[in-house]
């Protein structure tokens, strides 16, 4: 960001054209769908992994599996997150994000016709290569689009959408599952492949990208990212600050539901079965709603306060809310006030790598440093969901949530080595 744009009072608005609207309107779409058909799974995962393994939804080894599936999910997700990014930077930001939508959206749905738990964790593994592959493309996209003033600010609606998309996740849920069961809720994962022919008909590549390439500089090198110290030293930052960020999502945040099931239905009384999933849905809609805040919060407080304080306060934050809600989450009514917060300071961190893991590398690397930071750090906190449910089995979901909100701690030690991005511009 040029020196000066947020301390003159220019609106972020300020200056940008239909094009831009159209750019911001298909990335946050790509990533809203995204979002969506990886919540359908955490909604829907209790019901479907209970049938595949014949067992009750209540049974601890339903747990067990569900969070062996959620691993190998974000194993693919991983693993799409740091091959497309170096694929983003060399074939291009739209080209890529069109092949990656195809593929998560062609899998989600594929997942209904899961006949094991094993199917459905390879399915769940090949959707997480398209969902992992297409933020990097996006956020790329949107930060060499924009001009410098309206960089955050558009990232931070780009990422806020995500929660967009997981509300839809418990919409679907809501309507499809009580009365057609889980595998309609995977089968309606497939409709954002549609979003591709927008993308080949009316995107073109950033600009900044095209002259990379005409300028013949060496795009998506990985081994740029890490012979460079300055580079190699972002590379790692940023790792490590995405990896916190997926601890305390996908390792704790997504257990709602099964929190809030065990409160409503501790005894798994089938009879009450469509009430849980009823609840669940709900539950998870208001969580979305403060994670959709929480997003917004981030860009506009990063723009006044500086990207580092911002993720501390947010580290913080998270290391009260997270056992507060595991503890005192008794009932449907407690789930309704506690839940917005919970998604407003765990999610919010989201909106930061979105902000911030562009701006730290250069237009040759940037999808390459982005997609790398964003997943491969998912390969470090794989093994939370399996731990959680581990722990959970052991001793309680309750302490499993205490125990792994200990990882923000580290975010905090992070940041006494990261950079400070704000007033600067893109790196070239």
């Amino acid at each position: 960001m040029q020196k000066g744009d947020e301390r003159t009072g220019v609106r972020w608005y300020s200056g940008l054209t239909g094009y831009h609207g159209l750019v911001l309107a298909v990335a946050a779409a790509g990533w809203m769908f995204d979002t969506m058909d990886q919540w359908l799974y955490v909604l829907a995962r209790q019901p479907a992994v209970a049938e595949l393994l014949g067992k009750s939804p209540s049974d601890p080894e339903v747990t067990r599996y569900s969070g062996i599936v959620q691993t190998w999910f974000i194993l693919g997700w991983a693993t799409g997150g740091f091959l497309f990014g170096i694929i983003g930077d060399r074939l291009g930001r739209t080209r890529t994000m069109a092949i990656t939508i195809l593929m998560y959206a062609g899998f989600t749905g594929l997942s209904a016709f899961a006949q094991s738990w094993q199917q459905l964790a390879l399915l769940r593994f090949l959707t997480g290569l398209g969902i992992g592959g297409e933020f990097a493309a996006g956020a790329a996209l949107v930060a060499e689009t924009f001009p410098a003033h309206a960089r955050p600010t558009a990232l931070g609606i780009m990422q806020a959408c995500s929660a967009i998309g997981n509300l839809m996740a418990a919409v679907i849920n809501l309507l499809v599952a009580p009365v057609y069961g889980w595998r309609w809720v995977f089968a309606i994962g497939f409709f954002p492949a549609l979003l591709v022919f927008v993308i080949r008909l009316f995107v073109r590549e950033p600009q900044r990208w095209e002259q990379a390439r005409a300028t013949g500089q060496h795009l998506g090198s990985l081994r740029e990212l890490f012979s460079d110290p300055l580079w190699r030293k972002h590379t790692l930052i940023g790792v490590g600050l995405a990896a916190v960020g997926v601890v305390g999502f996908w390792g704790i945040g997504t257990w709602s539901p099964d929190l809030l099931a065990r409160a409503i239905n501790p005894t798994g009384d089938p009879a009450l079965r469509p009430l849980v999933e009823e609840c669940k849905s709900y539950a998870v809609m208001v969580q979305q709603v403060g994670a959709f805040f929480g997003m917004l919060s981030w860009a506009i407080l990063a723009q006044r306060i500086g990207r580092r304080p911002t993720f501390a306060l947010n580290f913080l934050l998270c290391l009260l809310i997270v056992p507060a809600t595991f503890f005192l989450t008794t009932s449907f009514e407690r789930a309704l006030w506690l839940y917005p917060s919970l998604g407003f300071f765990t999610t919010a961190l989201f909106a930061g790598y979105a902000v911030y893991f562009p701006e730290l590398f250069p237009t040759r690397l940037r999808a390459t440093g982005v997609g790398f930071c964003y997943n491969v750090a998912r390969y470090l906190a794989a093994a939370a969901p399996y731990t959680f449910g581990a722990l959970t089995a052991h001793y309680s979901i309750e302490w499993a949530a205490t125990i792994l909100s200990g990882v923000f701690l580290l975010g905090l030690l992070l940041l006494l080595v990261a950079p400070e991005t704000k007033d600067k511009p893109l790196p070239d």
